[in-house]
């Protein structure tokens, strides 16, 4: 049914939409890492044949769904870094991780930034300072998600 190991990547997606909306304690929720961002950009870099800016389009839609925002407005953010991802995939492959690392940082710092701009275009968004936090924590994930989404494509032979 699920050619070529989709339904992998179908779970790794699945699984990072719940830990977008899993309840956290307010005092740590402002650190939640990027998920579906974070696990959309491995799976571009990993197999930017399968996986681009089309499944940015519909990842930000649902996260935009699940979160509640304006419909779009993570789209948008998604489809930009995703663009970037896809259009560099060969030279992200070749970075070390602790540059990826820094990359994926910067990436979902722009994706973090997009979204900001156009909810204070939407409605008037105030920012707060721990808004930003996202990247840093993003980018520290990075070292454990890396390891573990190649580990899960190699086992289930996503190509």
């Amino acid at each position: 049914m699920f050619k070529h190991g989709l339904l992998p990547l179908i779970l790794t997606y699945l699984v990072a939409l719940v830990l977008m909306v899993m309840p956290m304690p307010a005092s740590i929720d402002v650190y939640r890492p990027d998920w579906v961002t974070l696990v959309l950009l491995y799976w571009i870099i990993a197999l930017p044949h399968r996986v681009s800016i089309g499944t940015a389009l519909v990842l930000g839609v649902l996260t935009d769904i699940l979160l509640g925002s304006v419909l779009g407005v993570h789209a948008l953010g998604m489809v930009v870094v995703s663009y970037f991802a896809a259009r560099h995939f060969q030279r992200i492959r070749n970075f070390s991780l602790p540059q990826q690392v820094i990359l994926i940082a910067f990436l979902v710092l722009i994706k973090r930034l997009i979204v900001f701009q156009a909810n204070v275009f939407i409605h008037d968004a105030q920012f707060t300072s721990t808004y930003f936090w996202p990247a840093l924590t993003s980018a520290l994930f990075w070292f454990w998600l890396f390891p573990l989404l190649r580990k899960i494509r190699r086992r289930f032979g996503v190509v």
